[in-house]
Parts: C-alpha cells; structure tokens; sequence
C-alpha cells in the first residue's frame, strides 16, 4: 500500500473519532497533520482494545499481538504503513506506544489505585506517552520540552477520568485513587440504576478537588507551547484549550458531569481553535 493511501485511511479515523482532537490536527501543515493523524489512528486502535468487552485474556493477547506489529519492519495494514512512514520522516518516539499498552492493559487487567503517584504512572503511560509521540512531530530543541508534553498529557487523562467517571464506574472501572475517596468520604458505589449512592454534596467536592489539581497540570503543560514553532503551538493551544474548557464545565457542574457525559458544542471547540490561531499568531 502506497503511504499516501495510508495516511487518507488514518486521516478519516481521525474525523470519524477524534471528535476534540481533529479540531487541533487540522491546524497542523499537511505533512504534520498526516503524520500525526497516524500517530492518533494507532493510539486509537490500542484504546479500543482496551476499552472492549471481550474476555481479559483475549484483550490482553490483542495487546501483546500490537505490540509486535508495532515492531514489525514491514506490513499491509494502512495505520501501520502510515506510521512507519512518519517516524521515518520525523524523531517520533514510537516506544512510547508500549507505555500506552501498558496502560491500556492495566485497564483490561481491573487495576485501581490506592494514592494518586499510583494513578500519575498510569496517566504517563497512557497520554503523556501520547504528548511525547506528538512532540516528535511537532519538534522543539528545548530540554524542557518532552516533561511539558507529559504534564500536558497528564491534564488531558484527568480530565477524561473527570468527564468519564460514571460510564467507567458502570463498567467496572475506578480511577480516582482510594485515599482521594476516604478524604471526602466517597465509595462511588452505584444503585441497581446505574446512580452513585454517595452523598451529593461530597460527590462535588470529590470532583471539584480532582478538577482544581487537573488545572495545575495544564498550568505547567501550556508551558509548552511557547517552545513550539506556529502551527504546532496552534494545534496543541487548541486541543488543550478544547480540554480545560470541559475540566471549567465540570468543575462548575459536578452533577452534571455525573449524570452524564459532557461535551463542548462544535461551535465552541471551533471558537477555541480560532483563539489559539490568533495567540499563537502574536
């Protein structure tokens, strides 16, 4: 398969599922857009693994068999074809993406996490290992760099846990770490309707405490954007935008966030992404 073929099927897995993501890619120039697209494609398949309903031991065998075609030299498979191009175009770090299995793997294996340096390695292993590939598109020299990308992929996987919380509680899955629980008195147990049974009010501050800390991770990735040519900084200024504007919505309406999944409106993520255009632009 031609790489041009592969980059347009990568491409159109972005459209189709990277709804916040997209609104940043498309700021990027062709060549960046393309390989990044590849980058998002290969991660979005890993995730899907993860997050299926199959047997533990068949998604894990998926996992390891991602693994390996990651490292194959050759292949027929468009996201693999495509990738493979990018890195060879560009520094990306493509052993990040065992991180993010390990990740994902941990998710098919039930773990939860009793202190919240426990839940920073998972968010590490499963976004900022996604800040560190898309840094090798983007590129900078600066040293700070890569720990600024992994700052910014922690922020955005908090949020995720933040915005996810009851669809992940209904499947099984707790994220929020076991001492944050006891602080605020929380179980997040669910009734026979799917509904937390823990007190409102504490629910709250659970989520506004969780919120308030995913803010000082953004605090200190958006540090990475200055370091950023342009467009990079425009791409990464708006997905990261698009994010901490839905951590804003959650934190002002936990039961909200509880009761259902947020999302910010199309025209709104598309209003973050001109504002990035126009800052990154000064």
């Amino acid at each position: 398969m031609e790489p041009s073929d592969a980059y347009r099927q990568c491409e159109q897995i972005v459209r189709a599922r990277a709804q916040n993501f997209a609104y940043g890619i498309l700021l990027l120039p062709p060549q960046k857009r393309r390989a990044l697209s590849a980058v998002y494609a290969f991660a979005r398949r890993i995730d899907d693994i993860g997050d299926s309903t199959g047997p533990v031991d068949q998604r894990l065998t998926a996992l390891t068999d991602a693994r390996a075609a990651l490292r194959a030299t050759s292949s027929d498979d468009p996201v693999l074809v495509a990738l493979h191009d990018a890195a060879g175009r560009y520094p990306i770090p493509l052993p990040a993406f065992h991180e993010l299995i390990d990740g994902c793997a941990a998710d098919v294996r039930g773990a939860t996490y009793e202190r919240f340096d426990d839940l920073l390695t998972y968010c590490r292993h499963v976004a900022g290992s996604i800040g560190r590939l898309s840094l090798g598109i983007f590129g900078s020299e600066e040293p700070a760099a890569p720990k600024l990308a992994d700052a910014l992929g922690v922020a955005l996987q908090l949020t995720n846990i933040l915005r996810d919380l009851s669809e992940d509680r209904l499947a099984g899955r707790i994220y929020l770490p076991a001492e944050d629980l006891d602080r605020f008195g929380c179980t997040l147990d669910v009734d026979h309707a799917g509904r937390f049974t823990d007190p409102p009010e504490r629910l709250a501050n659970l989520v506004r405490f969780e919120a308030h800390r995913a803010l000082g991770w953004y605090d200190d990735g958006m540090r990475l954007v200055p370091l950023l040519d342009r467009r990079s900084a425009a791409c990464t200024a708006a997905m990261a935008g698009i994010y901490r504007r839905l951590l804003g919505r959650i934190a002002a309406d936990p039961a909200g966030a509880l009761s259902r999944r947020l999302s910010l409106a199309p025209w709104m993520k598309a209003m973050v992404a001109a504002r990035a255009v126009a800052g990154a632009g000064r």
